[in-house]
């Protein structure tokens, strides 16, 4: 009976270390991260105002993930969008000057036709404890969204901040990003 048993044991531990190996991590590993160095620069109302921006990319979000995030929108909207992000593993970090920083739960690149690329990134913004406490209309903008045109020469980009947004369906059922204040330039971006 005990043998029976310690053989149940060792055949569970092979079966689990079959399915584990065997398994592919759910993000695509990156052979070198990838670091950015950017300056935002503010439009409309923000004019005149800069702040330094720091991305560092570790691995990309899989097919399956970025899937999984389109039917957990498809369920619950926004708000299902940001759950699913939430529990998310972090895929890089993200810091703007004057704050802590914060995990970037989505990356994807993406080639264009024209030979360029764009490295676009979406994670669950930080609500700061005055938007929660005093339940302030940005507190339903729980998205940051980043996006970086690399030219296919590499020397010219280019790239926008949404600190605060939200996705939605529009009345034709197109899937728009509604802001809740203008979205920030990136210049001078430098990718290490």
């Amino acid at each position: 009976m005990r043998k029976l048993i310690n053989t149940s044991l060792v055949l569970a531990a092979v079966v689990s270390l079959i399915l584990l190996t065997n398994t592919v991590s759910s993000a695509q590993k990156l052979p070198k991260r990838i670091t950015i160095q950017a300056q935002a620069m503010g439009t409309s109302t923000q004019m005149g105002r800069s702040v330094s921006v720091n991305l560092v990319i570790e691995k990309l979000t899989s097919n399956e993930e970025r899937a999984g995030l389109i039917e957990a929108f498809q369920q619950k909207g926004n708000e299902g969008l940001v759950n699913a992000l939430s529990k998310m593993k972090s895929k890089g970090r993200m810091s703007v000057t004057g704050t802590l920083g914060y995990d970037v739960a989505y990356a994807k690149v993406f080639s264009q036709p024209d030979g360029s690329t764009v490295l676009r990134m979406v994670t669950d913004r930080p609500l700061l404890f005055g938007e929660v406490w005093a339940s302030t209309r940005s507190a339903d903008y729980e998205l940051a969204v980043v996006e970086i045109i690399i030219s296919k020469d590499k020397k010219k980009k280019s790239g926008t901040l949404c600190p605060a947004a939200r996705l939605k369906l529009n009345k034709k059922n197109e899937l728009e990003l509604e802001l809740y204040q203008n979205p920030w330039n990136l210049v001078n971006i430098m990718k290490r």
